[in-house]
This record gives structure tokens, C-alpha cells and sequence, in this order.
């Protein structure tokens, strides 16, 4: 089989056609659609064939980073006219995109990495297409999310994204307590200059024993996955500085630590002492009052003003 030479990657000549001289060709590029295509989350070389073949022929590229998808076009000698859209500009920038579709172009949307539509703005221009009748088709490729998973060792069957915690402490701090009971495996992002407190808030909502993969450079050289256990990632992380952006796969609460708060979940904190002390009855007040507020998530001082 033949190649053609992309800087470091060589595409076979068959893939790189995709059938171009058919007339009947599947993947040609249609008039009035807006394609999303996944881009590389590290390694050039995951760029499909197909998407090439879209990014080569479609009209215009609609980019969160122009210059830095400049460079990854540039890499595969792609020239097409390049317009950014995110999340400051999305409302006035996601018309000007419909309306040259509504004209018969075609548009590329594409991220910094990944699979756009993905915890970024390209959700909303796939929800205007819908409701402009624009025909949208996905370019399926690299997911962070998806390839954390692969390699968490945590169960894959069922799990749930949550993508990036909000920045205010008090709806962060919210969000994880709701999921104190989530069975599934959840999948979160973070940057490293907030991983140290993130991981903080884990070991407050979920405890320090639950199992936790941090995956970080996914695809790229230093590519790394620690599979441990959230007290053990706060702990190294008390002596290592984050790098990279992180994908962070926590499993799912046990079932039996569900039913357990399910069966405290009606009770006031001093019901819930007097029963913690009915179950231990060698346990002292104050041990009940600590063991009680790590069970519910909250500091200690609550429980012991409720009792008092």
C-alpha cells in the first residue's frame, strides 16, 4: 500500500481519497451542513482520515482558537477560511455561522482538542442548526473524557459526565454533595493550578477512600494514569506540583454506603447520634458526634451545636 507523507504521519493514499473520485462517494462534502469534527487531544496522528477529508473541503472552519488551530491545519497543509467561535462570542458568531449555512456553505466546527459540542460552546450551535432546520453531521474522533475511562480500571459499564466543577465554592461544594450517592462513575476535568483544591473537595464529599484515576497528557509523551485512591492523590499531590490537564474518573458510591445514608437521610443530626450511639454502644459522645459528620458531610461544630 502506498503513502502520502503528513510532516510525521503518513496517510495511506486509499484513506486519504476516501473514494474522492466516486461519484457516489459517502463522505463527500455536503452544501448547507455543519460537520463536528474531533481534532487530536495530543497526538497528530489520531486526526482521522475522514476528517481531513472534511476540514480540506469544507468552506470555512469555525475554530475556539483560530491561531491555535492555524497551527494544526498548517500541519497537515490544509488552507481554508478560518473563523473563531466560543464562548464570548458565541450568540452574534453562531447567527453569522447559520446564516452562511441557510446560503448552501458548509462549515468544520472545530475545538482546541477533542470532540467539539463537548463541554463547550459548540453545544449551542448544534441547538441552533436544530432549530433552523441545518443539517448537522459528527466527525467522530478523540474524546478526553472516553479515553480517561478506557484506562481508569473503574467499572465502564455505566457512567456519568460532569465535565468541569464550577469556580464558586458554595455551587461546587453543592454539586458534589448531590453526588455523594451517584452509583456510577463520574468523569470531571480540571486545570492543574485547581487540582489541588478539587481533589480536597472529593476527599470531603466522597471520602479518602474512594478509587480515583488521574489521567493527564492523554496521548502525548509524558501520557500518565494513576489509578488510587483519592486520600492517596491529595497526599501526592501535597508533595508534587500538577501538570497538565487532568481528566479525573471517581468511582461510584458502594451500595451498601448508599443504603446506609439513605437510612440516615430522614433523621435530624441528634437522631442520628443517639442512633449511631444505639449501634456503638462503646463509642463516645464525641466519637459519635465525628463519626456522624463525616457520615453527612459537614464540619463536625454543626453536629455538636445540634445536640447540644
Amino acid at each position: 500500500m502506498s503513502s502520502i507523507k503528513t510532516h510525521d504521519y503518513e496517510l495511506p493514499e486509499e484513506l486519504a481519497s476516501l473514494g474522492s473520485n466516486d461519484k457516489e462517494e459517502k463522505n463527500k462534502i455536503e452544501p448547507s451542513t455543519l460537520y463536528l469534527v474531533a481534532t487530536p487531544i495530543g497526538n497528530l496522528a489520531d486526526l482521522s482520515a475522514r476528517a481531513l477529508k472534511v476540514l480540506s473541503g469544507v468552506d470555512f472552519i469555525a475554530a475556539e482558537d483560530t491561531r491555535n488551530s492555524a497551527k494544526l491545519l498548517a500541519c497537515f497543509d490544509i488552507h481554508r477560511p478560518l473563523i473563531s467561535y466560543f464562548e464570548h462570542n458565541k450568540r452574534q458568531r453562531g447567527e453569522e455561522i447559520v446564516a452562511k449555512l441557510a446560503a448552501g456553505q458548509s462549515c468544520a466546527l472545530i475545538t482546541d482538542a477533542g470532540t467539539p459540542a463537548i463541554s463547550d460552546p459548540g453545544e449551542d450551535l448544534v441547538r441552533l442548526c436544530g432549530e433552523r432546520g441545518i443539517r448537522v453531521i459528527s466527525v467522530p474522533g478523540c474524546c478526553a473524557a472516553i479515553t480517561a475511562l478506557t484506562l481508569s480500571g473503574l467499572p465502564t459499564g455505566r457512567f456519568v459526565f460532569e465535565g468541569f466543577l464550577s469556580t464558586q465554592k458554595s455551587e461546587r461544594r453543592a454539586r458534589l454533595d448531590f453526588l455523594k450517592t451517584e452509583e456510577r462513575t463520574m468523569i470531571f476535568y480540571e486545570a492543574p493550578h485547581k487540582l489541588r483544591a478539587t481533589l480536597d473537595d472529593f476527599a470531603a464529599a466522597f471520602g479518602e477512600a474512594r478509587p480515583i484515576s488521574l489521567c493527564r497528557e492523554l496521548t502525548k509523551r509524558n501520557e500518565e494514569a494513576m489509578r488510587i485512591t483519592v486520600g492517596e492523590a491529595v497526599s501526592y499531590y501535597k508533595e508534587h506540583d500538577p501538570r497538565g490537564e487532568y481528566v479525573l474518573i471517581v468511582g461510584g458510591c458502594p451500595q451498601a454506603e448508599v443504603q446506609a445514608q439513605a437510612d440516615w437521610a430522614s433523621l435530624t443530626p441528634a437522631e442520628h447520634v443517639a442512633a449511631y450511639m444505639a449501634e456503638h454502644p462503646e463509642a463516645k459522645k464525641l466519637d459519635a458526634i465525628k463519626a456522624v459528620a463525616k457520615l453527612r458531610g459537614v464540619p463536625r461544630n454543626e453536629i455538636y451545636q445540634a445536640v447540644l
